[in-house]
């Protein structure tokens, strides 16, 4: 079984930065794309970015030029820096990733998710 441990969240001031992590484990036998989304109160959870294994991206309209996601293969981490963060960023940000365990079983894992609260 593959987990994903979401850090980095915390409470910031429009206009500031934070960069979230999340790290797989488990029986791990590859790890395709990643991505990151986000859900805030009252609304469908929604993409934020991913990226392929190759290191291919594609972000959300809304978070294009501010937010930046990368990827270490060797640690099977993902990353999500994020600038010029505005209130309408606040949400809850869960890790996901399309795995492949070592018994050869796809699924798609998701995170327990971190909290990010921008204050206006």
């Amino acid at each position: 079984q593959v987990h994903l441990v979401e850090s980095g969240g915390g409470l910031v001031q429009a206009g500031g930065s934070l960069r979230l992590s999340c790290a797989a484990s488990g029986s791990i036998f590859r790890i395709n794309d990643m991505g990151w989304f986000r859900q805030a109160p009252g609304k469908q959870r929604e993409l934020v970015a991913t990226i392929t294994s190759g290191g291919s991206t594609n972000y959300a309209d809304s978070v294009k030029g501010r937010f930046t996601i990368s990827r270490n293969n060797a640690k099977n981490t993902v990353y999500l820096q994020m600038n010029s963060l505005k209130p309408e960023d606040t949400a809850v940000y869960y890790c996901n990733a399309e795995t492949v365990s070592l018994a050869m079983v796809e699924r798609t894992t998701w995170g327990q998710g971190t909290q990010v609260t921008v204050s206006s």
